[in-house]
């Protein structure tokens, strides 16, 4: 390490021991992980919580199927705090190399960067690869070790001389503390479907104006019509053969958009083996032979909507195995919360109303800070104005009647 660099490392050192005094934080180590296999499942999930996507088996079985890491553009550098012979914090952190897989888009930052013959890449991502569900990213054992795990990250920025650290889907006290560290926030939009105890699929149907009640019944109607039946198997009785069908539908609909899949077929049986009790699979069949399939992943609060492909086309399909089904799941289960994935304006007129997403981002250079932080203020006016909109047309009838009606029904 060169004189200049040993200074830069020592003012470093001062700064964290000087933000430690203020927060209280014991002394502690920093550890940076290349892979996730250098902490024990137990260590990472007592911090991770309950939300499947944070749990070591998602996370290593992502490293372990080659889904990320060398080759993938998502080099593992995940975030370690230790302290008293412990864990305490930890964050899922990636170098990484493209804007590929994160639902939050920084294309038009990283051809600023280039414009300007600078490097945007490689970048610091804090996520779940793959993944645009909401959730903790700074993982730690009390509140105590947030700004301690902020710090860390802005000091693996440094030390690895990446452009930026980007944090998204973070829930609102960490964004606070990552926005005290100065990384700014970014707003986005999802559709997300609230179950309100309804008895059954009609007491939701009831809810709904009468034109969108109409379509919906229709749609099903079509797969039904098509000699389609449809069947939800949960993990651990998903055999061998459904998840070779379901990967060959999730390649299919890749490259029928021209892309290359993120995920493989190891990562699938990985996901049945070693988390089997959050994963559902729809399956539609004609003739007793599987034609599509769609992949959600659940917890007692929580339907996530992921994956989807088939190799026939039928009218209405899609919006049956990746919607239709997973809200009769949500209301027999007694599920709060069906997320449909990213974007999708036509999931408002099936239920799904739209909610505010967040990210932080942290750049480095302070002349693109400023003119993104420009950005990001235009931008998130824009989203205000587009999520009212939005709720401006809900689907939903005024004022909600209390009971199915059943004459008109009959009728549709």
């Amino acid at each position: 390490m060169s004189d200049q660099n040993q200074r830069d490392q020592n003012q470093r050192d001062e700064d964290q021991g000087d933000e430690n005094h203020r927060h209280h934080v014991p002394h502690h180590e920093i550890h940076v992980l290349d892979s996730l296999a250098e902490i024990a499942p137990e260590d990472w999930n007592r911090l991770a919580g309950d939300q499947p996507f944070l749990r070591h088996a998602f996370l290593h079985g992502l490293e372990l199927t080659a889904c990320v890491g060398p080759g993938t553009g998502w080099i593992p550098r995940h975030v370690a705090i230790r302290a008293n012979d412990q864990w305490v914090a930890a964050a899922p952190l990636y170098e990484k190399h493209h804007s590929f897989g994160e639902f939050v888009f920084d294309w038009a930052w990283a051809r600023a960067y280039q414009q300007h013959g600078l490097a945007y890449y490689p970048k610091l991502l804090c996520a779940i690869p793959f993944t645009p569900v909401a959730g903790p990213r700074l993982l730690v054992a009390s509140s105590q070790w947030l700004p301690a795990l902020v710090a860390a990250l802005q000091q693996v920025q440094q030390t690895l001389e990446s452009s930026s650290v980007h944090v998204l889907f973070p829930p609102e006290d960490q964004r606070s503390a990552l926005a005290s560290g100065g990384a700014m926030l970014r707003q986005g939009v999802q559709f997300h479907w609230h179950n309100a105890g309804y008895a059954d699929f009609e007491a939701f149907l009831a809810t709904l104006s009468r034109d969108k009640r109409k379509k919906i019944r229709q749609e099903r109607r079509r797969v039904s019509d098509a000699g389609v039946v449809m069947r939800r198997i949960c993990g651990p009785d998903i055999t061998p053969e459904q998840w070779q069908f379901f990967s060959r539908c999730y390649r299919t609909t890749y490259r029928q958009h021209g892309s290359t899949p993120y995920l493989n077929a190891a990562f699938f049986r990985h996901l049945g083996t070693h988390l089997a009790e959050h994963v559902l699979l729809v399956i539609a069949e004609r003739n007793g032979e599987p034609i599509a399939a769609a992949l959600d992943l659940y917890d007692r609060d929580h339907l996530w909507g992921r994956h989807w492909g088939a190799i026939e086309h039928v009218p209405a399909l899609h919006f049956e195995a990746c919607y239709y089904q997973g809200l009769e799941f949500c209301i027999e289960r007694g599920i709060a919360t069906f997320e449909g994935g990213a974007q999708g304006e036509h999931k408002l007129a099936r239920g799904f109303m739209p909610v505010t997403t967040w990210s932080t981002h942290q750049i480095a250079d302070p002349r693109f800070a400023e003119a993104i932080g420009d950005f990001l203020e235009r931008e998130g006016e824009g989203i205000a104005h587009y999520v009212n909109e939005l709720e401006e047309h809900a689907p939903f009838r005024k004022p909600a009647p209390e009971r199915a009606e059943t004459d008109e029904r009959e009728n549709e």
